[in-house]
């Protein structure tokens, strides 16, 4: 299989991350390139402040030589940072803001890898990341199944620098489970939602959502908690979303089935995961005589885009932001603590931000 331009990247901060120096003639040797190509990866490199380059010569930045480098106090300077990210887009590319704001506060550098949900590429892109100079790790696993953790994640527990999980729970008792980590309560998020709609005077909402992520998974177990807790039944089953563009027979499918529940009279309120989903699902409906919120309530899950639906889509929010914040600066501590130190599980609640979609309290 042909070398991609991130794995050479790789190959070569090894290389020079273990000398200190080399000359760019040098490289292309040792990797088997053309000294244009190397010139060019340098060029990049050195633009992204990962390298230093002088005269024909590359060498490692300065204030990335020595690990370990934080103070007893938690000051980041000098420190570099890596992150592994499943997407740098959607729902992620909120919490890769909220990392990077907090790495720059600390005086670290942070170093991002994407994985684009391929689950068996994590523990390379982490030694990528590894080889690039991080001193720790923030990892979001590209886990999209139940099984995947299993599959694919007993490595992390075995990485030699410090490590924060972000927005994943590993199995209670699992060599994971030991680990740092910053997390949303879905749980809670599906709960604020049902019990609003609740309090609105509706009795329990259908929920429709994927199943192709760790969130959609948090959700459709929340859902199952949250009217247990309210002491409520679900009105039919879960009604399986898929991505309108990916495919759209079976989206077509889901809101026919909405469609159904609302004219049969089954409900009068739903949650949808993700918002995203819900935009569409609303225009659909639309076309099919259902309105919202006249004849559905309507809440959607992440709040991305909700607020930007024709009818504005009340929506629950989970602090993306704030899970890469403290992720990292946990990680920031953890350096500057050493390895003795109690591992620490965070989790933060979402929000449920209120707008049109749910309509008036029924009479």
């Amino acid at each position: 299989m042909r070398e991609t331009a991130a794995e050479r990247h790789d190959r070569l901060l090894g290389l020079v991350r273990e000398r200190g120096s080399a000359r760019v003639s040098d490289l292309a040797s040792q990797l088997g390139v053309s000294p244009v190509t190397v010139r060019r990866d340098v060029e990049e490199l050195a633009g992204r402040g990962l390298l230093d380059r002088v005269h024909g010569s590359v060498s490692w930045p300065q204030d990335h030589a020595a690990p370990g480098a934080a103070s007893a106090s938690g000051a980041g300077s000098g420190l570099v940072l890596g992150m592994l990210a499943p997407s740098a887009t959607y729902y992620f590319a909120e919490v890769i803001r909220g990392a990077h704001e907090a790495a720059a506060r600390a005086g670290a550098r942070l170093i991002l890898r994407i994985s684009d949900y391929r689950p068996e590429e994590d523990h390379a892109r982490t030694d990528g990341l590894l080889s690039a100079g991080a001193e720790g790790l923030l990892i979001a696993p590209g886990w999209q199944h139940p099984g995947d953790p299993a599959a694919f994640g007993d490595w992390i527990a075995s990485l030699p620098v410090p490590t924060v999980l972000l927005e994943r729970r590993p199995a209670a008792g699992s060599r994971l489970d030991g680990l740092d980590r910053v997390c949303s309560d879905h749980a809670h998020g599906v709960l604020l939602a049902v019990r609003h709609l609740v309090e609105l005077g509706h009795g329990a909402p259908l929920l429709m959502a994927r199943a192709d992520s760790p969130t959609a998974i948090a959700v459709r177990s929340g859902y199952a908690e949250a009217l247990a807790v309210l002491g409520l039944r679900a009105p039919q089953d879960v009604i399986d979303s898929v991505p309108a563009e990916l495919a759209p027979d079976a989206f077509e499918a889901a809101v026919q089935a909405l469609r159904e529940a609302v004219v049969s009279g089954v409900a009068t309120a739903a949650l949808i995961h993700n918002d995203v989903d819900a935009i569409q699902v609303v225009q659909r409906l639309a076309e099919l005589g259902v309105r919202v919120p006249d004849d559905l309530a309507l809440i959607a899950y992440d709040d991305e885009v909700a607020a930007l639906a024709d009818t504005p889509l009340t929506a629950v929010a989970p602090p993306k932001r704030d899970v890469g914040r403290h992720a990292t600066e946990l990680l920031v501590e953890r350096l500057g603590e050493g390895a003795g130190a109690p591992r620490r599980h965070l989790t933060l609640l979402p929000q449920l931000r209120v707008r049109d979609s749910c309509g008036s309290p029924l009479p």
